[in-house]
């Protein structure tokens, strides 16, 4: 009998040691269209940052249900990636499922959007908000009942004319941006690491408007 127990009890044991905690994983959604004629618009840059952070740390993407997926270890966290494959205006329901999925609390999520009401390349992070008239916002707030959830806006500037503004984030980036890119990538990265080790205050205060 006693041994019947310790055997018990050591089984429980390693199961708790080997389920991973929820608080220390967390979702980092890129919002974007899929498709090489959006791959290098402004309003997939929520694509771009999660697809530079992969490349720079050597990760692979695997095509799963409602988008792709990429999975990141860093000092006891789990960073998952996810590239929505339901276009922008449904993401909602993408990051729903792989939020339920992988049981990832509201707060360790963190969603990559494209704003035209910050200057190119400023850097805002915030824990709750309305959609500013962005559908990939709207869609997430209308499905996760909740407009309580941080969101990493990164600007791309308001540079069109009237009735242009379609054509604008639907369009490619100057050659001016697309040089300074890559410096804002990489803050963009830092971004995403201050998240999941140092958490949302202290990246809001570290890195909003750099």
């Amino acid at each position: 009998m006693l041994s019947f127990l310790k055997k018990l009890f050591f089984a429980k044991a390693e199961q708790i040691s080997t389920e991973e905690d929820p608080m220390k994983k967390f979702l980092i959604v890129g919002l974007g269209n899929i498709g090489p004629k959006y791959e290098n618009t402004r309003h997939n840059i929520g694509f771009k940052v999660v697809d530079f952070y992969a490349s720079k740390n050597s990760l692979s993407w695997e095509t799963a249900k409602l988008g792709d997926i990429s999975t990141h270890k860093i000092k006891g966290r789990t960073l998952i990636f996810l590239k929505p494959s339901t276009f922008m205006n449904l993401s909602g329901k993408a990051l729903k499922y792989w939020m339920e999925k992988e049981k990832i609390p509201l707060e360790n999520i963190l969603v990559i959007t494209d704003d035209l009401n910050l200057a190119f390349g400023t850097i805002r992070v915030k824990t709750k908000g309305s959609d500013g008239g962005h559908n990939g916002l709207k869609d997430i707030q209308n499905t996760l009942q909740t407009t309580n959830y941080n969101r990493f806006r990164f600007g791309i500037s308001d540079a069109f004319s009237k009735g242009r503004q379609v054509d604008y984030v639907l369009g490619e980036w100057e050659a001016e941006e697309e040089n300074a890119l890559p410096e804002r990538l990489e803050k963009s990265c830092e971004l995403i690491e201050s998240f999941a080790l140092a958490g949302i205050n202290i990246t809001m205060n570290t890195f909003n408007g750099k």
